[in-house]
């Protein structure tokens, strides 16, 4: 189930999509819950913009924002950054999203998150896979992304989809000055990680009963 320009995906419950200007006050509520450095509102404007960035929401389809949640901060928030021709407010409720930059040969992934009370139910892995089937789309040959070195679950998954360390950035992280990993995945257009990929979805679908 990948996401590739307009198209809109659905899985029972959850559906992902294309980040529309219209979420970014909620992508920067599950930012501000998963990383300790946040961007300003005004650079995911920027991102959406931006020819070489692709952005993906996770949505729970069960759960829509409540009139009261509309008209609260987020609407206020939201008419900073709007003009009159663009999209109105959703009621989509976004519990993650992953955003990439695609460049020559190579996607790089930027952020990849989930709000905290939905950590634990695959999603994480939902979206990887998405922003993975979006390179191989895009014709580029591998993805590449920083981690934290502590942050070891992170890195278990990105293994699982054979992403090799490459590389340490001394002190990347501003908050602590820990070091980043740079992982990068072996050739993605090559048939042995199309093989690889399939197995990988199948046997999410066998866990969660949900496609990627």
């Amino acid at each position: 189930m990948a996401v590739s320009g307009p198209r809109m995906l659905v899985a029972e419950r959850f559906k992902v999509r294309p980040m529309t200007l219209a979420d970014i006050p909620q992508v920067v509520e599950v930012e501000h819950e998963s990383f300790p450095t946040t961007w300003p509102q005004t650079a995911y404007r920027r991102e959406l913009s931006s020819k070489i960035a692709r952005y993906i929401v996770l949505v729970d389809n069960a759960n829509p924002l409540t009139r009261s949640e509309l008209q609260g901060p987020r609407r206020s928030i939201l008419r900073m950054f709007r003009r009159r021709e663009e999209e109105p407010a959703s009621t989509d409720r976004v519990v993650g999203y992953v955003g990439m930059w695609l460049m020559v040969d190579q996607a790089h992934i930027v952020a990849i998150a989930v709000r905290e009370r939905y950590r634990g139910q695959g999603l994480g892995e939902l979206l990887l896979a998405q922003a993975v089937q979006v390179a191989i789309d895009s014709n580029v040959e591998s993805v590449t992304l920083e981690v934290r070195r502590s942050n070891a679950p992170a890195q278990a998954l990105y293994e699982k989809y054979r992403f090799l360390k490459v590389a340490v950035r001394a002190r990347y992280y501003s908050d602590n000055h820990e070091d980043a990993i740079i992982m990068t995945t072996p050739p993605i257009q090559d048939p042995a990680y199309a093989e690889h990929l399939r197995y990988l979805k199948e046997a999410y679908r066998q866990r969660w009963d949900r496609e990627i």
